[in-house]
């Protein structure tokens, strides 16, 4: 099935590119650094900066430990509390259902390409796949696009958050900056995006058959028009004709 092998080439670079944007998503997932605060009270946050994910809220300490040595002070934030702003609450929830999405994604891809690459003569079962692929793909990367943007907003409103005493977190920083997961989220939003829209463009080929007419009496091979009438030999002509 060669002909097909040639035309789900630019989705097999596709794939690729979704596999890359899933990968960043979970990285995205992971990262602590979203908003970078800057503090002025040096007390605590001796290193002048704290990092606020998603997930977790930290920073570099010596103050905490009888050393001069700096440890990374972290504090969970959870869905279920009261002081969790809208922006990270609607970041745990859809940076899951990202996680979801590209993994059904990608198995959708993966057997579409595998009926494509090896000759499985099965088009409709293709073109599903790489469909279905197409939208988990445009979904998983809106699904981290909207999280990112919106922390993106707070950071350059210089929105604060209200943690509670526990955290050992000022009420407000003196300024606020673009962490590497916002950049990652949304580099690997875009790609996600770029490949859902490469799988959608899919077009099953149409393959022409050759036409094929019944041939009319006096004609040859090519087509053309055999005279079958004979020529006549002078030898054979009468004296009348001469």
């Amino acid at each position: 099935m060669a002909y097909l092998v040639h035309t789900a080439h630019a989705q097999f670079v596709a794939f690729w590119l979704g596999m890359v944007g899933w990968i960043l998503i979970i990285v995205t997932i992971g990262l602590v650094e979203w908003r970078v605060w800057e503090v002025s009270d040096l007390s605590v946050i001796t290193s002048g900066l704290a990092w606020v994910g998603i997930w977790r809220v930290c920073f570099y300490s010596h103050a905490l430990i009888l050393s001069n040595n700096q440890i990374m002070f972290c504090q969970r934030i959870r869905l279920s509390e009261s002081f969790t702003p809208p922006e990270i609450a609607v970041a745990q929830v859809l940076m899951t259902v990202a996680l979801i999405l590209g993994l059904v994604g990608n198995a959708s891809v993966v057997y579409g390409l595998r009926n494509a690459y090896f000759g499985l003569d099965k088009l409709k079962p293709i073109r599903l796949a790489f469909y279905t692929g197409g939208v988990l793909f445009i979904l998983t990367g809106a699904s981290a696009l909207v999280p990112v943007c919106w922390n993106l907003h707070s950071v350059v409103n210089n929105q604060t958050i209200v943690f509670p005493a526990e955290f050992l977190m000022p009420p407000a920083p003196v300024n606020q900056s673009i962490g590497a997961g916002i950049i990652v989220g949304i580099f690997a939003s875009t790609l996600l995006v770029c490949s859902g829209m490469v799988f959608l463009s899919f077009r099953v080929p149409v393959v022409l058959e050759p036409k094929v007419r019944p041939s009319w009496p006096g004609e040859g091979s090519s087509g053309t028009r055999v005279n079958h009438q004979g020529i006549d030999n002078p030898a054979f002509q009468t004296s009348k004709n001469s």
